[in-house]
């Protein structure tokens, strides 16, 4: 892709006579001795549509990975199968990084240090403090900055093209809160890995025979090797570098084609693999426990206007008019009608920006810290977190006994985040596929 350019270029140059113009002009000996000596900087180890991926990008994730499975103490796989797959995650990233070039996303310097802020605080440190706790760690702050605003920027690109298009129907609900009352381990939480070997789109029945054949000796395999080390070496899965890991989920939060498996396993166990649509997967159980919590739950009960920045109105413009809105609806204007109309937040701009009760977690941490600072009917003040600028009023607060309504919330997140991985993988594979990609460099 790039030589075209340059041969463009030259062309351009020639055309115009500006070529003969600067071999004139610059003397002949400066034309045809080159540098006995150099040192590469970087060079293009793959092009991605109009980007690249850098071979530092690519060296430095190298680095990074292997740190992390030697902490892992996970057998590192070969060299050349190592690079491949951290190859194709950059490539992945830099695929939707362009995508959300594309539609504006972006995340702003106060979205991130209010994340990193958020982060360091976790680990008992201030924002401050963060950047000498990673040097001490060999990690360059300004890397680590630019890695976490590619993966919030990646967020909220899924949040987008992914989670808001997964549906849940009134019928598929009722149906899913039946199931989860006649599961026995509601209070139990499961950790598992997987590993997915995907089935192209137009697959033959040959590669599909094939892909399951290989996807049967991995199983077989697993029973003497580190289920871990296969992931990494086999897995197509956007978590193979993690050794394949989910987390910890509760069973009904597992993706649906795993429930049923999951839960007739034994710790340390990997099931048969499963054939579904996308691929072809085997599911380990790696432990179980306990999780109970209280039916009593604090909730407030609020309604929103949000406005995202774009080309033609900055972050300044959009917190000045949201300021002239708060002002009208002070002296006497309807909230509700400016939800209604000016809102960009779809879920509850059509009910005037109604939020219903929620409770603690449901929103985000810089949203959370406002409500919690407001009395009761009380407008915030403009403010921004990951999804644009709000204000924000305070309708109400109360203790609330979730027993009935904790299990259809539950049910309807359930349903969602089931779907969530099964659904990313797709949407992942299709940008791909759609995407120009050449790794031969």
């Amino acid at each position: 892709m790039l030589r075209p350019i340059l041969a463009s270029l030259a062309l351009l140059f020639a055309g115009s006579g500006l070529a003969a113009e600067t071999a004139a002009a610059v003397p002949a000996p400066a034309l045809l001795e080159a540098p006995k000596t150099g040192v590469l900087l970087d060079r293009v180890v793959a092009v991605v549509n109009d980007g690249v991926v850098a071979q530092s990008e690519l060296d430095e994730q190298i680095g990074i990975i292997t740190a992390k499975l030697r902490e892992q103490k996970t057998a590192l796989p070969p060299s050349a199968v190592l690079r491949s797959q951290i190859l194709e995650r950059l490539v992945l990233q830099e695929v939707q990084l362009q995508r959300a070039t594309h539609l504006g996303l972006k995340i702003s310097d106060e979205q991130l240090n209010s994340a990193l802020a958020e982060m360091a605080k976790n680990n008992s440190l201030t924002l401050s403090q963060l950047p000498a706790a990673l040097a001490a760690q060999g990690i360059d702050y300004a890397s680590y900055r630019d890695n976490f605003r590619k993966e919030m920027t990646l967020t909220q690109l899924r949040r987008r093209d992914v989670l808001s298009k997964i549906g849940v129907t009134p019928r598929e609900l009722e149906q899913f809160i039946e199931r989860i009352k006649r599961l026995p381990a509601q209070d139990v939480e499961y950790n598992t890995s997987h590993i997915l070997l995907a089935i192209p789109p137009d697959a033959t029945q040959a590669q599909v025979d094939e892909i399951t054949r290989h996807a049967t000796e991995i199983f077989e395999r697993s029973k003497t090797e580190e289920f871990s080390k296969l992931a990494v070496a086999n897995s197509n899965s956007q978590d193979a570098l993690e050794g394949g890991g989910l987390g910890w989920r509760k069973g009904p939060e597992l993706p649906t084609i795993f429930q049923e498996v999951v839960v007739g396993l034994k710790p340390g166990e990997v099931s048969k693999p499963l054939v579904t649509p996308n691929g072809v997967h085997l599911v380990r159980l790696n432990e179980l426990r306990s999780s109970q919590g209280s039916p009593i739950q604090d909730q407030v009960h609020a309604r929103h206007i949000l406005m995202k920045p774009n080309e033609l109105q900055d972050d300044a413009t959009i917190q000045l008019k949201l300021s002239g809105i708060r002002n009208r609806i002070l002296k006497g204007e309807e909230f509700g009608v400016f939800a209604a109309s000016m809102s960009e937040d779809p879920g509850s701009a059509v009910n005037g920006g109604d939020l219903d009760w929620k409770g603690a977690g449901a929103f985000v941490p810089e949203f959370e810290a406002v409500l919690d600072s407001l009395a009761d009917n009380q407008i915030s003040e403009p403010f921004q977190t990951q999804f644009g600028w709000h204000i924000v009023q305070l309708l109400g607060r109360r203790k609330f006994d979730t027993t009935e309504e904790s299990l259809r919330d539950r049910a309807y997140r359930q349903l969602i985040e089931s779907r969530e991985d099964e659904e990313t993988e797709l949407w992942l594979r299709r940008l791909r596929d759609e995407a120009f990609v050449d790794t031969s460099m």
